[in-house]
């Protein structure tokens, strides 16, 4: 019984000396010569750019620790880099601009004694930074924004001096954050021609009715649908006629409607999702308020649930 718990306790001391060892190497392997500096992590305030306002803007707050606890901070720089997600429009190459720097001067004290400071780069000052015009990016593109800290003694860190031990868990360190373009909706009427194969109005999410398409404008739902005919078994239902939420149809038939969606002057996001098409017999087509086509599903029974891709972006 003795020789068993002598050889827990050596196996427990093994752990002990093996988990220091592994925690000073990683220490050492941060404050080493080649990873003297991390930007941790505090929050990210806003990852949102919107292209309709160029003064939003990107936001982290971050708290910088080099070898000295902050003595070696001389200036944060912040670089931005487009990806170009979107090809309908073409593609816009990668090229990395310096946005802005932040003097050590500028930093505060946080509640640990690091230097800390929220850093920001408006969609404007990223867009201006690289050169880049309204042909060369569109909502859903992504500004890569990546911070470098430079030191007194000539030396700087960034995403690419950033290993793995310090990206992620405590240190919160990677130096680079993708910050996602959207855009304010334009104003004004949108047409949505509706169509059902069948003539019997729509039965979306349900046999007999269902809901509509719904339309979020800055969290306000408006609901746009062809009212089915069915009665009773369509009681209760964004597509009963008697909820007044659905569009009747157009003269005798079941087989077609239009409805109009306005968006307010102002207004910073909207959003069309479809419920689906229980037999599908369902076919729309929505228009700007210019009358330029922005969205058709295709034909009867084509158009998948959920988010509609309908953007169309205001202007400046």
């Amino acid at each position: 019984m003795k020789n068993i718990f002598k050889v827990i306790m050596a196996l427990l001391v093994g752990l002990s000396f093996n988990a220091c060892e592994d925690s000073q190497n990683t220490i050492d392997e941060v404050f080493g010569y080649e990873t003297g500096a991390i930007l941790r992590t505090i929050s990210v305030n806003n990852a949102l750019l919107n292209s309709s306002d160029p003064s939003t803007e990107f936001s982290v707050t971050i708290e910088e620790q080099d070898e000295q606890d902050g003595g070696l901070l001389e200036s944060l720089d912040i670089f931005v880099t487009i990806r170009d997600l979107t090809v309908e429009n073409g593609t816009t190459p990668p090229s990395e601009a310096l946005v802005k720097t932040y003097p050590a001067s500028e930093f505060t004290t946080g509640p640990v004694g690091l230097p800390r400071i929220t850093a920001t780069a408006t969609f404007g000052e990223a867009t201006s930074a690289m050169g880049l015009s309204a042909a060369d990016y569109s909502p859903g593109d992504i500004y890569v924004m990546e911070l470098r800290v430079n030191l007194t003694d000539g030396r700087t860190y960034g995403a690419s001096s950033a290993a793995g031990i310090i990206t992620g868990g405590f240190f919160a360190s990677p130096f680079k954050y993708n910050a996602l373009i959207t855009c304010s909706p334009a104003p004004g009427d949108y047409q949505v021609d509706m169509h059902d194969s069948f003539g019997d109005g729509w039965q979306t999410n349900a046999g007999n009715g269902g809901d509509g398409i719904h339309v979020d404008i800055d969290g306000v739902i408006t609901v746009v649908g062809m009212c089915s005919p069915y009665g009773g078994d369509n009681i209760g239902s964004e597509m009963d006629p008697n909820e007044g939420l659905c569009t009747g149809p157009a003269s005798t038939s079941f087989y077609d409607a239009t409805t109009f969606v306005t968006v307010p002057v102002g207004a910073e996001s909207a959003t069309w999702t479809f419920p689906g098409d229980t037999y599908g017999e369902i076919f729309f087509e929505v228009y700007a308020p210019d009358g330029s086509q922005v969205y058709a599903s295709g034909g009867p029974g084509e158009a998948a649930p959920g988010l509609l891709p309908i953007t169309v972006c205001a202007t400046n």
